[in-house]
């Protein structure tokens, strides 16, 4: 930036120096001066300003755009001191006697400067150059700065747990700023320690599940959500446990859930929860809600499925582990690749969802391509997609894609 600038000076100085120059030569050269002599002066100042100017293009130290402005100034004031000549060889009488105007080089120098500036505020990064050295500093180095604020801070708390290592704050702080460099296996063991401090307490248990998410790139696996069914069995509003599983829905588009997990935390009325955080959230995710809805509302097909389970099975599967459903479509031509598809956990029914050609396997193999489905919702025992043995089920049989009606999809009857 720095270095632009002086270059920019350097030339400009360069072209008001060739303009005023023959300015002021052509009023103090004496009449008797030789018209020849002039010329070759002048083709011989060109060809050094000309050279200097290519050499600095070559090296690098000025751009296409600079350089073709010089060499077209030069070019300019070269013409104009060689027209002067040869009007001063016509008439030279006339032209010994009058002095040139003055006015001619104002206007040259003026676009020169205006030209210049414009030039410097495009490429030059004015604005930074005008910042004083405190904001510039904090612009430049912001990101710098908080990662070494969070190193610092891990450092010191480190320090501190020397000195009292059974302090289960600062095994959560430290738990808490090794998730914000991205450090989450180091998070999990800090959290451990807090376990082993304080035994199993829900937003602990929430906290180290949220970790073990992030390490699992944003998913929820067996461990984690083994975590969250601990928490969850603890207390069913824990704010960690129930911000991770609103986070998960919001990540894989399911906005209702995510606005039904993140309003349960700020319905709860808890002093320790960021309320206004969760409240914008929840305004995000309706946006997003909306704007999907909106998206469906076309002419292509929207099966709307009431999904729930039956009363008979409820307490049944409520024991152990939460299990995956899969709400799918085929068509009913025989075909058995689904033509649209969801994943939701039991603990979310009842739910109402849309099937429609956003959840399509493929572009070619969507609902707008059958005339009628079959659809089941299938609540897995081993979580995986398909139909087996011991699993629990619900199916409609011969749907029309076009059906604008809701549909109840009741899960009640078990695969032998």
């Amino acid at each position: 930036m720095i270095t632009l600038l002086i270059l920019i000076i350097t030339f400009l100085l360069l072209i008001l120096a060739i303009i005023w120059g023959h300015f002021l030569r052509s009023n103090n050269k004496s009449q008797s001066e030789d018209p020849q002599l002039r010329d070759q002066t002048n083709i011989q100042l060109y060809q050094e300003h000309k050279s200097e100017i290519e050499k600095d293009f070559q090296q690098g130290a000025i751009d296409e755009e600079s350089y073709q402005y010089l060499l077209t100034e030069l070019d300019k004031s070269f013409l104009q001191d060689m027209t002067a000549n040869e009007k001063e060889t016509a008439k030279i009488s006339a032209a010994t006697q009058r002095k040139l105007s003055p006015l001619w080089p104002v206007f040259i120098s003026l676009f020169v400067l205006i030209f210049s500036v414009a030039l410097y505020q495009k490429q030059g990064s004015y604005l930074k150059l005008a910042q004083s050295p405190q904001q510039a500093t904090t612009n430049n180095n912001k990101a710098v700065n908080e990662e070494q604020q969070a190193l610092t801070q891990i450092k010191e708390i480190k320090q501190a747990l020397k000195k009292t290592p059974d302090s289960s704050n600062l095994w959560y702080s430290l738990g808490q700023a090794n998730i914000n460099i991205g450090n989450f296996n180091g998070a999990v063991k800090a959290f451990d320690k807090v376990l082993q401090i304080e035994g199993n307490k829900p937003d602990i248990i929430g906290a180290k599940a949220q970790a073990l998410y992030y390490a699992n790139k944003q998913k929820i696996n067996t461990e984690v959500q083994t975590l969250i069914d601990q928490a969850l069995a603890l207390d069913p509003l824990d704010p960690s446990t129930n911000v991770l599983l609103g986070m998960d829905s919001f990540i894989n588009q399911h906005y209702q859930k995510a606005i039904r997990y993140w309003q349960k935390i700020v319905d709860s009325g808890r002093e320790d929860v960021n309320a206004e955080a969760l409240k914008g959230a929840i305004a995000e995710a309706q946006s997003r809600l909306t704007k999907v809805n909106s998206n469906d509302a076309t002419d292509s097909p929207k099966l709307t499925l009431n999904v729930s389970l039956s009363e008979k099975l409820q307490q049944a599967l409520a024991q152990g582990e939460d299990k995956i459903v899969f709400v799918y479509a085929i068509p009913a031509d025989g075909r058995r690749m689904p033509l649209a598809a969801m994943k939701i956990k039991l603990s979310d029914l009842p739910i109402t969802i849309n099937l429609t050609d956003a959840q399509a396997m493929s572009p070619q193999f969507n609902l707008s391509s059958a005339k009628s489905v079959h659809i089941f919702a299938v609540a897995s025992q081993q979580g995986r997609p398909g139909i087996k043995s011991g699993d629990y089920k619900a199916e409609l049989k011969n749907i029309a894609v076009n059906t604008t009606t809701p549909l109840n999809l009741i899960i009640n009857q078990l695969v032998p």
